[in-house]
C-alpha cells in the first residue's frame, strides 16, 4: 500500500505541474507566426485515470495498465469562450481514438475531459479512426470529418498491412454526443484528409478531398480535390476536380492535402495544407498556405512558394520523424489565429499569428519559380530592392 500511494501521489503531482506550466512565445521568429516553447499536448497530458488502475488490491505497484503512446493531429474549435482540441490519442496498442482537451487561452493549460469521445461505428466497424477536422457549418451543426481505416478485404493472404482509408463523418452540437453519418462516397478508391467547407456552395455541401489510388501512394491522385454533395447524411461526390496540384521538385511532389477548413477573410479563403516530398531519410512533411477566391473557393488566387512551417529542433524527432501536420486552426473574432500542429506523430504544438499577418504572407510572398535559375532571379530582385533602400 505504501508503494501504491507513494507512486500515485508523485505521478499526480508531476501531472498537475505539467498542466499548470505556463507557455511562452519564442522570440524573434520569422514574423509570420510565433512558435511557443512547450508542446500544448503530449502523451504525458493524458489523465492518470486513463492509464492506471486506482485499486491497490488489483494494482499494488500502481503500474500502467493501458498506456498512451502519442497525442497528435487535433481538430480545433472555439466555443463559449474556450479553446477545444479534439486530439488523436494513440494507445500503446496502436489504436487511435478521439479525446477533447480544453483551455482558457489557447496556448497552455489544456486539460483532457475525463472520458474520450464515444464515436458510434457504422455497419462495417472501423479498425482505426484518426485526424478529425472540426467544422462549424452554417447549417448549425459541428461536423467532424476523420479518416476511417479498415483492412483491405482484397489484400493477398498474409498481407496484414494493406488497408482502405475513407472519410468518416460525424456531427454534434456540444462535443459530447456524436451522431455518426454514412462515410463519404467519391469516385476515388481511397480518401484521406477530407475537409468540409464551412458554407454551402451552390446550395450544396462542399468538400476538399485528397484522391488516392492506394492507402499510401497517391498514384493518379493529382493533389487537393474539390467536390459537391447535395446531402450530408449520405454524402456522395460524383465529380472531383483538383484545385491545388502536386508538382515536381517542390514541397508537395509526393502528396499534399488540405489541413483544417479554410479561414474566411476579406481577400478570400485562407488555406493551410500539408506537403510531402521524398528524401534519402524518408518522407518529409511540411505545412504551406494558399488563398482561394471568396465566391469560388475552388479557384486559387495566391500560392506562396515554399513551406509555412517545417519541423525544427526536437519537433524533428518522434515516432515518424521529420514531420509536421496540421488539421486544426482557430481564428477568433478579433483576428487572432492559433495553428495547432503535431510534430513527428508524437506531440502537439501551437503557433500564434493573426489573419492580417497570414494575409500579408500569402499576398506578398512570391510563388515557386520551379527552376533554380528563376529562383535566383527572384532572390536577386529582392536583394537589389533592399540595396536601393540603403
Amino acid at each position: 500500500m505504501h508503494l501504491f500511494e507513494e507512486r500515485k501521489n508523485q505521478l499526480t503531482e508531476r501531472y498537475e505541474t505539467l498542466l499548470n506550466r505556463r507557455n511562452e512565445a519564442v522570440p524573434l521568429g520569422n514574423g509570420v507566426y510565433d512558435r511557443y516553447k512547450y508542446p500544448v499536448l503530449t502523451s504525458q497530458h493524458a489523465p492518470l485515470i486513463w492509464k492506471y488502475d486506482f485499486n491497490p488490491e488489483t494494482n499494488p505497484y500502481f503500474s500502467e495498465r493501458l498506456g498512451i503512446n502519442a497525442v497528435l493531429n487535433p481538430g480545433a474549435i472555439y466555443l463559449n469562450g474556450k479553446y477545444y482540441l479534439v486530439a488523436r490519442v494513440e494507445g500503446v496498442d496502436r489504436k487511435s481514438f478521439f479525446a477533447i482537451a480544453e483551455s482558457d487561452n489557447g496556448v497552455d493549460g489544456f486539460r483532457f475531459w475525463d472520458r474520450p469521445v464515444v464515436l458510434p461505428e457504422t455497419d462495417v466497424p472501423d479498425t482505426n479512426v484518426y485526424d478529425m477536422r472540426l467544422v462549424q457549418h452554417e447549417d448549425g451543426w459541428i461536423y467532424g470529418l476523420f479518416c476511417t481505416e479498415r483492412k483491405d478485404p482484397d489484400a493477398p493472404r498474409g498481407d496484414l498491412s494493406s488497408a482502405v482509408a475513407l472519410c468518416g463523418i460525424a456531427r454534434t452540437k456540444d462535443l459530447v454526443t456524436w451522431e455518426r453519418l454514412a462515410d463519404l462516397k467519391t469516385p476515388s478508391a481511397q480518401q484521406r484528409n477530407v475537409v468540409l467547407h464551412p458554407e454551402f456552395v451552390d446550395g450544396q455541401y462542399a468538400f476538399y478531398t485528397r484522391p488516392q489510388d492506394g492507402f499510401i501512394d497517391t498514384g493518379s491522385g493529382g493533389g487537393i480535390g474539390w467536390g459537391l454533395s447535395a446531402s450530408i447524411e449520405n454524402a456522395v461526390i460524383d465529380n472531383e476536380i483538383i484545385i491545388d496540384e502536386r508538382h515536381y521538385h517542390t514541397i508537395k511532389e509526393v502528396k499534399n492535402g488540405q489541413g483544417p477548413a479554410p479561414i474566411k477573410t476579406k481577400h478570400g479563403w485562407l488555406h493551410i495544407a500539408h506537403g510531402v516530398r521524398n528524401t534519402a531519410a524518408g518522407l518529409r512533411y511540411v505545412l504551406y498556405a494558399f488563398l482561394t477566391d471568396l465566391d469560388k473557393p475552388y479557384k486559387a488566387t495566391h500560392r506562396p512558394g515554399g513551406h509555412l512551417i517545417a519541423p525544427e529542433g526536437e519537433e524533428r524527432v518522434g515516432d515518424v520523424s521529420n514531420v509536421v501536420f496540421c488539421n486544426g486552426v482557430i481564428a477568433t473574432e478579433n483576428g487572432d489565429v492559433y495553428i495547432y500542429y503535431a510534430s513527428s506523430d508524437t506531440r502537439i504544438h501551437v503557433a500564434a499569428t493573426t489573419v492580417d499577418r497570414l494575409l500579408d504572407y500569402v499576398l506578398n510572398t512570391p510563388e515557386d519559380a520551379f527552376r533554380s535559375y528563376a529562383c535566383v532571379a527572384q532572390r536577386i530582385e529582392l536583394i537589389d530592392r533592399n540595396l536601393s533602400l540603403r
